[in-house]
């Protein structure tokens, strides 16, 4: 199984961007540990960080009959991006979107998510543990369909 790991704008800052909203977890060590939990379930990741739109639909383009799962958190372009969703409707891979932070709870203008109407789920609000628990998610979901790529 290959899950793809997309990070939008702005989270190459993580460890030290408004540390008391996002933690001080840099996205490498949220990719490393990601890339352990997956090679302990027979699994592989690929990371890809973008802080341009363009790159992250080219991306999600060239995940279709590559990847078996999406883990995504678009940043800012999660309340904009309508490029995103398009994107995301038109991979054949499921995508289960990802934000450190509770997007519900901040500004009106951060409680509106495009991109997750293209996505299984949206987990929210619990830090680093989101991308564990959406890699979790994933990998269970695809030992049940028993296909791998």
């Amino acid at each position: 199984m290959k899950i793809l790991i997309l990070n939008g704008p702005n989270l190459n800052m993580l460890g030290s961007r408004e540390p008391e909203i996002y933690g001080t977890s840099t996205l490498s060590d949220i990719v490393n540990e990601l890339t352990a939990l997956a090679a302990g379930c027979n699994a592989q990741v690929d990371h890809f960080q973008s802080n341009e739109e363009g790159a992250l639909v080219t991306r999600i383009q060239q995940s279709r009959g590559v990847h078996d799962g999406i883990i995504f958190n678009p940043g800012a372009y999660t309340h904009t991006s309508i490029a995103l969703l398009d994107a995301l409707r038109a991979c054949d891979c499921p995508c289960i979107e990802v934000h450190l932070s509770n997007i519900h709870s901040r500004e009106p203008f951060r409680r509106r998510s495009l991109t997750a109407q293209a996505c299984l789920g949206q987990i929210c609000g619990l830090g680093p543990m989101g991308y564990r628990l959406a890699l979790t998610a994933l990998l269970e979901m695809h030992g049940s369909k028993g296909t791998s790529r």
